[in-house]
């Protein structure tokens, strides 16, 4: 095949669908079945949506939340406000991720689905990439793209320097209903060592969504007791948890996510998505980061793959240009992050900005894109 993704999230999907839009012969790999939850704040910055409606997958049919407002608590609870200058729209992973992998089952993508990569080895005689799976399975491709989210098996098998350092934060996801909640509005609210995003998604449904540390949740022994001891000690979170109509039983859970820089190229394997760099869930745009790193991973293929430019070329076009677009953005997450989750930080930071809306916007526009 031309082209093989590792990964079926939004970064793999929206790859898959541009290079088999532009006539390549495109495989994909995932390791869950569909429809699946996955840990995330999906709230998506509208930058993305000339990009989707190009691909022809507009997310309108999914029916998802128009977010126009921003709301910033800190752990006592004064807030500040703001307008988002592009907006956005909510939509769970689960609906979304069901919708891309459908368009792209529609138009021939070829689907490995549910299967694992056990190995990717590069042969340089060949200049082809040798892909095997978990039940033994080989797969050859002429490029392959990264696209397996935050942290994965197959970082440790191309010995990625992320991997090897343990990180403290976790990232726990519920789906609620909470009647009176603003459906335009996306809120994050600081609570000591962690902060929680609140938005609206599909069916009159919210996403709560909150990253805190391991060392938090060992404190208080569960993530029940974490909420109500924690938590629920900034007064807009002890309203939610609460008031809110929790949809499943259980959170989904995610550790060891890992903000520390990453290189957007690994042994020949173009990474794009959280596996080429995560921003810090406090700036609310990795999905939207996901999406126009497959846009940028796609272009720089095609150049390749028409035999326009070398391997070489591509490679350190792509990573040039990837730092260039989001090497400032995943720098100011970084700096953001460590002015929250500190109670007498975020409250003299919520306090002054509050004062200050045009720093605000300013400041949100650092992690944002311009619509692609």
């Amino acid at each position: 095949m031309d082209v093989l993704l590792i990964g079926g999230g939004l970064a793999g999907l929206a790859a898959a669908l541009d290079l088999t839009q532009r006539g390549y012969q495109v495989g994909l790999v995932e390791r869950k079945q569909y429809p699946f939850h996955r840990v995330c704040g999906e709230y998506v910055s509208n930058e993305v949506l000339p990009y989707l409606r190009r691909l022809g997958a507009d997310p309108a049919p999914l029916g998802p939340a128009a977010i126009s407002q921003f709301l910033l608590s800190a752990p006592g609870g004064r807030t500040l406000t703001s307008a988002l200058d592009l907006g956005g729209f909510g939509v769970s992973r689960y609906r979304l991720d069901d919708f891309l992998y459908r368009l792209a089952l529609k138009r021939g993508v070829g689907m490995y689905v549910p299967a694992t990569v056990a190995d990717v080895a590069f042969e340089a005689a060949t200049d082809r990439h040798l892909v095997t799976l978990a039940d033994g399975r080989q797969l050859t491709a002429r490029l392959v793209l990264g696209a397996y989210g935050k942290r994965a098996n197959l970082d440790r098998q191309l010995q990625r320097p992320f991997f090897q350092q343990r990180s403290p934060y976790l990232g726990v996801k519920y789906h609620l209903r909470l009647p009176g909640f603003p459906r335009d509005l996306i809120a994050l609210h600081n609570f000591a060592d962690g902060y929680a995003g609140i938005s609206a998604i599909e069916d009159d449904k919210l996403c709560f969504c909150y990253l805190t540390t391991r060392a938090n949740l060992r404190a208080h022994g569960s993530i029940p007791a974490l909420e109500q001891r924690v938590l629920a000690q900034n007064p807009h979170l002890r309203q939610i948890l609460a008031e809110a109509e929790f949809l499943y039983p259980q959170p989904e859970v995610i550790n060891e996510i890992s903000f520390a820089p990453k290189q957007p190229v690994e042994q020949h394997v173009l990474m794009c998505g959280d596996a080429a760099g995560l921003i810090t869930p406090l700036c609310g745009n990795g999905m939207a980061m996901a999406l126009h790193g497959a846009a940028l991973a796609s272009a720089a293929g095609v150049g390749f793959l028409s035999g326009q430019i070398s391997r070489a070329q591509l490679e350190a076009g792509y990573a040039r240009t990837w730092r260039r677009h989001f090497g400032r953005r995943l720098g100011v997450g970084r700096a953001v992050q460590g002015l929250f989750g500190r109670p007498v930080l975020s409250e003299a930071v919520v306090g002054s900005l509050r004062h200050w809306p045009g720093g605000v916007r300013a400041l949100m526009r650092q992690t944002h894109g311009q619509p692609f």
